[in-house]
């Protein structure tokens, strides 16, 4: 496998240098075929307590990028080990930081939201809470996944009614995992298809308020 990789020289900051260090961070990750600059745009309606970084991901997908290479990867359902080499790609950038934060979350859409959950797993306790919009969770064991099911780390999870990428198979193996190893915040948004709205914007904000 192709050794992963964040371009810090990429990613899009809520706050400039000298003051990314007064908060706690949130790692942001767009969904597929979208780039740093895509989630970047929710940064003004999100809490101001924490500072924000919105990443690239390293794979060429359409005009955007992409968490996971789709040439060897199930949409919807890459292989545990993909996960974690790309997870272990966000970490390293972490760990480069000229700071180390006092805490650190993820958030992310889609293929990101899939990202944000995975880092839980693959973190093994440095990230403490993740948002997953209109994402999934990883299939598979994960050799942290009984340590996860003791210390139940906030996670919120919302998708869409109308959402046409969620697939029973896909819904049902999120909706367990979640369930079983996080302290769920779970929404489902009648109508609502593959985008972020308004309702699911202002209940993730109250999610990371909470987390403050």
């Amino acid at each position: 496998m192709t050794e992963l990789s964040i371009d810090p020289d990429l990613v899009v900051w809520s706050a400039e240098p000298a003051a990314r260090r007064l908060h706690p961070l949130v790692i942001v990750m767009h969904g597929r075929g979208a780039d740093e600059r895509d989630l970047a745009g929710l940064f003004r309606m999100l809490p101001a307590g924490f500072v924000y970084a919105s990443l690239r991901a390293p794979y060429a997908y359409g005009t955007g990028y992409a968490w996971f290479d789709d040439s060897v990867e199930t949409p919807g359902d890459p292989r545990v080990s993909s996960a974690d080499a790309m997870s272990d790609a966000v970490l390293a950038w972490v760990r480069h930081l000229p700071w180390q934060p006092t805490a650190i979350g993820a958030l992310g859409f889609s293929q990101g939201g899939a990202m944000a959950t995975h880092l839980l797993r693959q973190g093994r306790g440095i990230v403490s809470f993740a948002v997953n919009m209109s994402g999934f969770v990883v299939s598979g064991t994960h050799p942290s996944d009984a340590a996860l099911a003791t210390s139940r780390p906030p996670a919120y999870w919302g998708r869409g009614s109308a959402d046409p990428f969620f697939s029973h198979e896909l819904i049902h193996r999120s909706d367990v995992w979640l369930g079983a190893h996080t302290t769920l915040t779970r929404a489902v948004y009648p109508g609502i298809g593959h985008w972020v709205s308004d309702e699911m914007l202002s209940d993730v904000c109250d999610f990371l308020t909470a987390r403050l």
